[in-house]
């Protein structure tokens, strides 16, 4: 995977570490399938100076703005039928362009906002690297998220899952992220980068929040299928 450079657009991630949906959160329409969404959850797009629809992962640009279910599958169809055209046409209320690369520049866009999120937690303190670290505190109910690598080894992420279970935590934290270790290793400055715990509930529920939504619109579903065992969640009240 590029770090230049879904079906499935509700796609939740670290549920329990603090991702869970915020009912009272505002929600926006997707222009295309009309499904309403929390704002985290999609993605805004702006009109430029030049007439055409651009991301803007961030949602802060000035200006009205139209909002898509984060879902690459849905978006090209939409364009290559001329369907995008027409609804950004609507929604802006004036005629728009549609660059040719835009699903690519979402994605890139996404991948960037995630990876450069996990630096931002890293350098704050609140990752931990190495298997046996991990492992250790995991047990102890000390991690909030567990994340692998997307070329992960199978027997080491069931080693971890099981650490993390045993210090009852949720499946539902426990991510693979659509980056192999390479992509994960350069943003964070460390080699051979395979595994990663996070130590704090909101730094754990920022992270969820920018994955799922990378997730979700490359069409593929990063909480760990392994459920095995899956006991009653500890209670965080009172942990940040």
């Amino acid at each position: 995977m590029s770090s230049n450079d879904t079906p499935d657009a509700t796609v939740e991630v670290g549920i329990s570490a603090g991702a869970r949906p915020d009912r009272s959160a505002p929600e926006r329409k997707c222009i295309l399938s009309g499904v309403h969404g929390e704002r985290a959850s999609l993605i805004r797009l702006a009109l430029g100076p030049d007439g055409a629809a651009w991301p803007d992962l961030a949602a802060k640009l000035p200006g009205r703005g139209a909002w898509v279910a984060a879902d690459r599958a849905l978006l090209e169809t939409a364009q290559a039928k001329g369907k995008l055209k027409g609804a950004l046409a609507r929604a802006f209320r004036q005629p728009v362009d549609v660059p040719d690369d835009l699903a690519r520049r979402i994605a890139d866009g996404l991948e960037r906002r995630a990876l450069d999120r996990l630096g931002l937690e890293h350098r704050a303190g609140h990752l931990i690297f190495g298997s046996e670290k991990i492992s250790e505190w995991a047990r102890g109910g000390r991690v909030f998220l567990l994340m692998h690598a997307a070329d992960a080894a199978e027997d080491g992420k069931s080693k971890l899952n099981q650490a993390f279970r045993a210090g009852e935590g949720d499946m539902a934290d426990v991510l693979t992220l659509p980056a192999g270790r390479d992509a994960l290793s350069r943003s964070l400055g460390r080699e051979n980068i395979v595994h990663s715990g996070v130590t704090n509930g909101k730094a754990a529920a920022r992270i969820a929040t920018e994955v799922a939504r990378w997730a979700a619109f490359l069409g593929t579903s990063s909480i760990s299928n392994d459920d095995r065992g899956l006991p009653e969640r500890r209670n965080d009240e009172g942990r940040e």
